[in-house]
């Protein structure tokens, strides 16, 4: 399965090779064009000498994970996040680090042995190691190197009501709508940009759009989900099951209102089920790509997911196939004359 495959690739902020190197080999057969650029994103046109709109798809590559950065005498390994992890969730969970897929598990002191206003407190980065079974500094350096990176080693799963569960939903449901689109034919000048470092700033979206210039531009994103108990409805941010989010502002980005109108007019003409994203926090790489040369219409679609950049993230696979059926539409609406903003 291709949601599988992808989001157990390996592809952290910086260290995207494993994952582009699998979107690649998916897409080459379908492509006209396909290149890189100097950070590593990763481009397929399909239809280049198509007349009409040039339309820039984007989703990123890397996910958050973790980076060694020192070795105790005693061989456990100290760390650093890179991304937005949360230190909350992290003891416990089973890592893969460096080339090798080296397995290790995050772990704290015991719980018998802290103070009890330790236990009162989260774990604080410096609480934290990954053990690798290794018995000593020198042992640990035959295995690793200081700078070797660390993902979470979560599997993917179907579950319940059609629901997945998968360690890089973030934002590897992008790709895989990018991917599923790029199989279809349009008479249309379609860039699909598969972008790094995301997860550290937005970095690879920036030259992306410089060097695609769209005049189009669509974001798929896995989104942030607060659908669960003790959040009160009014603070949803998005629900798990009511279709791909669209999103008004966030952190980065005011929609273009006029081509959010038109995508949402295109969901409903399709009987295509969406639900508006409900919070200002956050952003993704349309926040860059706006904001390039003389400025880009765009927005983002969405894929709501549940604790996100945790060990464990969450969807609906009805959002999933909802957001590949929206791109869809709103790219056959472009081929009959479409938006005109």
């Amino acid at each position: 399965m291709l949601l599988k495959r992808l989001t157990e690739a390996v592809g952290p902020s910086g260290f995207e090779g494993p994952i582009r190197q699998l979107i690649y080999e998916e897409v080459k057969p379908f492509a006209q064009k396909i290149y890189t650029d100097t950070l590593g994103s990763l481009f397929v046109e399909t239809n280049p000498e198509a007349k009409g709109p040039k339309i820039m798809l984007a989703a990123h590559m890397d996910e958050v994970s973790l980076m060694v950065v020192g070795v105790e005498e005693s061989g456990l390994l100290r760390f650093r996040p890179i991304g937005g992890v949360d230190l909350r969730i992290l003891v416990a969970k089973m890592v893969r680090v460096g080339q090798k897929g080296l397995i290790g598990v995050i772990g704290s002191k015991a719980v018998h042995l802290q103070k009890p206003e330790e236990r009162q407190q989260p774990l604080a980065l410096d609480q934290l190691f990954i053990d690798i079974g290794a018995t000593s500094k020198e042992d640990a350096l035959e295995h690793v190197e200081l700078g070797d990176i660390a993902v979470f080693a979560t599997e993917f799963a179907t579950f319940g009501e059609r629901c997945a569960k998968a360690k890089s939903f973030d934002d590897r449901v992008g790709c895989s709508v990018l991917v599923e689109t790029i199989k279809k034919n349009f008479d249309l000048n379609l860039v699909f940009a598969f972008t790094v470092q995301e997860e550290i700033g937005l970095r690879g979206a920036t030259p992306a759009a410089f060097r695609v210039s769209p005049d189009y531009a669509i974001v798929i994103e896995g989104t942030v989900c607060s659908d669960v108990a003790g959040t009160p409805e009014q603070f949803h941010a998005t629900q798990v099951g009511h279709g791909p989010a669209l999103s008004v502002v966030d952190a980065k980005t005011i929609a273009h209102r006029g081509f959010l109108d038109h995508i949402r007019q295109v969901a409903k003409q399709n009987d295509i089920t969406y639900q508006l994203r409900r919070t200002i926090g956050g952003s993704n790489d349309i926040g860059a790509i706006h904001l390039t040369k003389e400025g880009i219409i765009g927005a983002a679609i969405s894929v709501p997911t549940r604790y996100i950049h945790a060990p464990s993230q969450v969807i609906s696979m009805d959002d999933y196939e909802g957001a590949i059926a929206l791109v869809e539409a709103v790219l056959r609406r472009f081929e009959q004359g479409g938006f005109i903003g």
